[in-house]
């Protein structure tokens, strides 16, 4: 019987590896979600509701345009997007 000897290898992505950003604290601790409005409820230590500010929807559309259809077309697409 022969014994292998295994040598610790590093891993090859930590090399990679960097200190983390500044870390940023946000005001809640917490986040549920309302069964009736299906929010979420962000909430601090205290268990007091903290308001996170309001954000907008959007919605993007894209159509496909085709130059040629006789033969190998060329196709091609536009894309846009809307935000309130």
């Amino acid at each position: 019987m022969s014994t292998a000897v295994r040598t610790a290898v590093r891993p090859w992505g930590a090399g990679r590896l960097a200190p983390y950003p500044t870390v940023i604290r946000r005001p809640h601790a917490s986040v549920t979600v309302d069964p009736d409005t299906q929010l979420g409820v962000y909430m601090d230590h205290t268990g007091n509701v903290v308001e996170m500010g309001k954000h907008g929807t959007s919605k993007g559309t894209e159509t496909n345009t085709t130059t040629n259809s006789d033969s190998a077309p060329d196709q091609g697409h536009d894309q846009d997007s809307e935000q309130d």
